[in-house]
């Protein structure tokens, strides 16, 4: 592949051709923030927040969405780029609920970690705020639209990875915001409870329920295992607090392979300390306890092996 040459931070650069801003910064050891990328899902560039200086550019541009260009003389951390950054913080903030002290996803927040290194401890812009009722509607997933941040990651997680469709934006302007389809709860909606979007959230709209209130996040540890119950090898973070493992938390689907229920209540029933005696899994639109063998659809099996033992 081709290569070009470029300048970044005032050191001569070679990436290959269709490189983003972006991935190059990262390569060459430059962090620059981010909210609405992920590395799994399809540019979208719509939080602004990796704005950079390009020389002769009109404006500033999004790192995430903006491939290098031979000789392009570039400024990821320029005064004016430093003070766009911080306005589109407080933008966020402006909008957001600054419930840091209780809020389950504190500690692994992108936006409280980027308030903090950019010493953004508020807004300065005073408006009206949403009122969303929080969507407890299902065993799996708390949906609090409240601190969606309208990054667009959970659409493209649940389309791209999971190919389900749930997720959308819907209405406009201020009262845009991220919802099933009809603006229904997710229970009502026709969602699986994957947590392909829940882990890929940088915020705390999308969050486990299994986990919700037991820990912080500086109280745990989390440990890599991979999903077992098919050959893909999803991977999932068992959820430590002291010698107690809490919850299975989802972590990203093998190749070609999204994230599952089955596989999560799999690991939670091997793993979990302390795992529900009956989970719950949704029958014409009712979500009602079923044993093990069930959820796991392995009941045929379980009968053939102790069908053998007579």
């Amino acid at each position: 592949m081709a290569k070009i040459k470029f300048t970044l931070n005032g050191r001569p650069m070679e990436v290959e051709s269709g490189t983003t801003l972006l991935e190059a910064a990262r390569q060459a050891g430059i962090e620059i923030p981010t909210l609405c990328h992920h590395p799994a899902l399809s540019d979208f560039g719509a939080c602004r927040l990796c704005v950079v200086k390009v020389e002769g550019a009109r404006n500033l541009v999004a790192a995430c969405v903006t491939q290098v260009a031979p000789n392009m003389v570039v400024e990821t951390h320029a005064p004016e780029v430093i003070e766009a950054r911080k306005m589109i913080l407080e933008l966020i903030l402006a909008n957001h609920p600054l419930d840091c002290l209780t809020c389950d996803k504190c500690g692994d927040c992108r936006l409280q970690d980027y308030a903090y290194e950019y010493e953004v401890a508020g807004s300065g812009f005073d408006g009206e705020r949403h009122d969303y009722e929080i969507d407890d509607s299902n065993p799996y997933i708390i949906r609090d639209n409240n601190k969606c941040i309208l990054c667009g990651r959970c659409i493209r997680a649940c389309s791209e990875i999971k190919g389900m469709h749930i997720l959308d934006f819907a209405g406009r302007g201020f009262n845009t915001k991220v919802t099933p389809a009809f603006d229904v709860s997710l229970a009502e909606s026709d969602c699986v409870y994957c947590h392909n979007c829940v882990s890929v959230c940088p915020v705390g709209a999308l969050m486990p329920k299994e986990l919700a209130g037991k820990a912080r996040a500086w109280e745990v540890t989390k440990h890599e295992v991979t999903c077992t119950f098919c050959d893909f090898g999803c991977k999932f973070d068992l959820v430590k607090k002291g010698s107690e493992i809490i919850g299975v938390q989802a972590r990203t689907g093998g190749a070609g392979r999204p994230l599952c229920l089955k596989g999560r209540l799999g690991l939670e029933l091997v793993y979990s300390s302390h795992p529900v005696r009956k989970p719950l899994m949704k029958k014409n639109g009712e979500f009602v306890p079923v044993d093990w063998e069930e959820a796991l659809r392995i009941r045929a099996i379980v009968n053939r092996i102790e069908s053998l033992k007579d």
